[in-house]
């Protein structure tokens, strides 16, 4: 690109530099450079060597930086005193470097640093001095930061992630499992995120950390792998971990000095990981002792420098020592009286503490997972408004006996908590009525969930008709979905249609009207179609979101089709499904199916199950290719980094109490039994091949793939959760509005009508999500059958009947209102079963 192109996007041009390690060729007359990353120049890294600019001045002054570099000089791009791209001289006619670059390095100026106003007098000047305009020069081009996590929610929410330039130290007296953490991250990092981690082990040795990965991803006993007894089912998953951009260093002599000589050689490092900082010093370990808090400042050094996260465990909660350590961030866990709980508080230095969770320790299986939450804290968290002073309406009894328990759960005190249960109900015996308002409401629910005894109390809060639903199926030992503290509460936008968590759109059309396209108003209680869009344009692969007009006609896109979504539309061959009139509560006659089942099934009832949000769940990871598809033809294997579409012999399926894992898809094959599915469903089969249910993962004849990407849809999964936990709870006009909204912005990726207008259409993604959520709507059911439940009827993504006893719902399946979660209803042998709002 010419001069001023490059000038206008320098902010993004420098960060796929080194982020990506593109190169930009720019031209200003007869003057030719690129704009290169720092491993075409290493003695870039050193700002001393070179003259510097941090972004903000090189913008300014990049017609001055052009002919310099051009002549031979190059010229180092820093963000605040971090390098991140260089300016190297380029042959006009060849196009490459006119000599070798670091044979320039000599042409700096004394000191090597041009400061921001470009005057080399002042060389020695400080160069992490920084504008207000840089600091928001690199926010709008950076967008939101994708930072490594632990993958553990409550803690991600927490924590916030783990960012980028700051040392996180996991602090854990012995046997609570602190190190687990630091694997949690580098688990999520490496082998969801696909991003390389250098994992220092300090005490374990690499194959320690091996056994430790293989049995949180198996769910593998860990004694028993440290005898080396794997399973087939651990083998194989052995042999998909070999792959890993996972990097391992445990000598013996691991300072903090070597971990620091060896991050900068790992390729597009994502994570640091120190596992562990020992208290108690030991003559073999350099990381122990009286040495940690040098070595800590050299891993704050480390971070800054490379601008990454660096996450150090160390095995002890000492505040001395803490103190000592000088982190950015301090995740501390801690037992609590239950000892299926830790609790985790999270504290910023000279902040405090900034967020907490409970995790569940799994340590025979070398991980943590979310505990969930208790109702206590359920209601801790809705009487937050109230106990704070933000809400009044409560009697001062109430009050009281809130901030008490909020105190105790705090405090992480069960016994205190089970005492407080009968003051709690007594406080509220003279409440006969709470606020009206979003936090009463929740409050509501809360109180409800808390006690029985407070069921009574609260007649006249509305509560939602889906949370009552879901509660009478519950069983006491399931956790329920936590509402938001603070609730945005917004006006809906006007919109009469209704629409279900999951449409059964079958082969119609797309049920969009004129305007659907546009951006949804400021206020939206979902403005789901600019989040989608957001989500789409913050990717770093570049996404088309649009498929020409022209070339629609020609290529992949015909043979995308409806029926690629793979949605089941079955019942049990043994058991009769017939349609029959109906009468709804508001005299209007629809036609609903009935099931009858043969008496040889026995007793029981139907156990029909819903699932929540299956589609906006299936965005959380569902692989799509977010460029234009290319044709690569016939394959050998399916390669797991490609995304797109398969045209493959459907396999043969033999079991009769399961339908066929394709779905609809067998319902029309090509003359030479063959169809075209996506990305989701070939995945399906791998697994299932692996697993020993097919003999042989089907030929691919024909294919048009691109590189593959996941999370290009998570951030618009993160806000539709978010906001489906907010609203569940509200009900009524905002929630119906938010799942209107949530519906249309999934429909816009394919719309089907020519005269509909939408800033989307690609079909491969949207069949890809609907493909996503039928897979994962069959391998639940399927898990289920294999623990011996009686599946009599599975269709669309979200609802499966199961032949059970009365009130026992598979354990396959977690009640709640929660996306993944099912509402549980039962009807007995011969009646019809409800639809929609019935």
């Amino acid at each position: 690109m010419n001069a001023t192109q490059a000038r206008n996007t320098l902010y993004a041009l420098a960060k796929s530099a080194e982020k990506e390690g593109l190169t930009t060729r720019i031209h200003k007359r007869q003057d030719h450079v690129l704009l290169a990353p720092l491993d075409r120049l290493p003695a870039a890294w050193k700002l001393e060597a070179l003259p510097s600019h941090s972004l903000r001045a090189a913008q300014k002054e990049f017609g001055e930086l052009i002919p310099r570099a051009a002549q031979g000089q190059p010229q180092v791009l820093r963000r605040g005193i971090t390098p991140v791209a260089v300016l190297l001289p380029v042959d006009s006619a060849s196009g490459v470097l006119s000599s070798d670059p670091a044979a320039h390095t000599g042409a700096a100026p004394a000191g090597g640093a041009v400061n921001s106003q470009g005057d080399s007098e002042r060389a020695d000047a400080r160069r992490s001095l920084a504008t207000l305009g840089d600091a928001i020069g690199v926010a709008l081009t950076s967008g939101p930061v994708c930072s490594p996590a632990f993958g553990l929610p409550g803690l991600d929410a927490a924590t916030g992630g783990l960012q980028p330039g700051r040392l996180t130290l996991v602090a854990a007296p012995p046997a609570v499992g602190g190190s687990l953490l630091g694997l949690a991250a580098a688990r999520k990092t490496t082998l969801v995120d696909n991003r390389h981690v250098l994992y220092a082990a300090s005490g374990p040795n690499r194959d320690d950390v091996f056994r430790r990965i293989l049995s949180a991803e198996t769910g593998g006993e860990y004694p028993r792998l440290k005898q080396g007894h794997l399973t087939e089912h651990e083998q194989r998953v052995s042999q998909q971990l070999v792959h890993a951009p996972l990097m391992i260093d445990d000598g013996s002599d691991l300072t903090a000095e070597a971990i620091a000589d060896t991050a900068p050689h790992v390729p597009d490092l994502a994570l640091v990981v120190v596992d562990r900082l020992q208290a108690a010093h030991s003559a073999r370990l350099p990381l122990s002792g009286n040495n940690l808090p040098d070595a800590s400042q050299v891993l704050a050094g480390l971070a800054r420098t490379l601008h990454v996260p660096v996450l150090a465990v160390v095995d002890s909660t000492d505040p001395t020592l803490l103190g000592l350590l000088d982190a950015d961030v301090v995740v501390t866990l801690a037992p609590t009286a239950h000892p299926a709980r830790v609790q985790v508080t999270v504290a910023e230095r000279d902040f405090g503490e900034i967020g907490s969770a409970y995790l569940q320790p799994d340590l025979i299986h070398a991980r943590f997972t979310d505990a969930p939450e208790s109702r206590a804290a359920e209601l801790a968290k809705a009487a937050l408004p109230y106990t704070s002073g933000a809400q009044q309406g409560l009697p001062a009894s109430a009050t009281h006996a809130l901030a008490a328990l909020r105190t105790a759960v705090g405090n992480g005190d069960d016994a205190a908590v089970e005492n407080l249960g009968p003051s709690l109900v007594q406080a509220f015996s003279a409440v006969t009525q709470l606020p009206d308002t979003v936090e009463g409401r929740i409050l509501a629910n809360a109180l409800r969930a808390y006690h029985p005894a407070l069921q009574a109390y609260c007649p006249a809060v509305h509560v939602d008709t889906e949370v009552v639903a879901a509660d009478t199926t519950t069983q006491p030992s399931e956790p329920q979905q936590v509402p938001a503290e603070h609730p945005t509460v917004v006006q809906p936008t006007t919109d009469s249609r209704q629409v279900p968590d999951d449409v059964d759109e079958g082969d119609n059309e797309d049920d969009l009207a004129p305007g659907d396209e546009e951006d949804e108003p400021e206020g939206a209680v979902f403005p789901g179609l600019r989040i989608l869009k957001e989500a789409v344009n913050r990717s770093r692969m570049h996404p088309i979101m649009v498929i020409r007009t022209e070339e629609r006609d020609s290529g992949p896109w015909p043979l995308i089709t409806e029926i690629m979504d793979g949605e089941p539309r079955w019942v049990h061959p043994d058991v009769t499904s017939t349609r029959v009139a109906h009468i709804k509560a508001n005299g209007k006659r629809v036609r609903r199916d009935r099931l009858d089942v043969p008496d040889s099934f026995g007793d029981g009832v139907m156990c029909l199950i819903d699932r929540n949000g299956s589609y906006p769940s299936a965005c959380s990871a569902v692989p799509l290719a977010p460029n234009k598809l290319l044709h690569t033809g016939p394959l050998d294997a399916f390669d797991k980094t490609k995304a797109g579409i398969y045209l493959i012999d459907i396999p043969e399926w033999n079991r009769p109490d399961v339908p066929h894992p394709l779905g609809r898809i067998i319902a029309r094959p090509d003359d030479q039994g063959r169809a075209w599915v996506t990305t989701p469903h070939i995945k399906q089969l791998e697994k299932l091949v692996k697993a020993g249910h097919l003999s042989a993962m089907p030929t691919i004849h024909d294919s048009w793939t691109g590189k593959a990407n996941e999370s290009l849809f998570k951030p618009f999964y993160t806000a539709a959760r978010q906001a489906r936990t907010e609203l569940v709870q509200i009900g009524g006009d905002p929630y119906d509005a938010y799942k209107t909204r949530l519906s249309i912005a999934l429909r816009l990726l394919w719309p089907k009508r020519k005269e509909q207008r939408s800033p989307f259409w690609r079909p491969d993604w949207r069949m890809s999500m609907v493909a996503e959520a039928s897979v994962r709507h069959w391998t639940t059911a399927f898990k289920a059958v294999q623990e011996g439940h009686t599946l009599i009827a599975l269709r669309n993504v979200d609802a499966a009947i199961f032949w059970t006893p009365s009130d026992t719902p598979p354990a396959t399946y977690r009640i709640g209102t929660g996306f993944g979660e099912v509402k549980a209803k039962f009807v007995k042998r011969g009646e019809i079963i409800p639809e929609g709002n019935d």
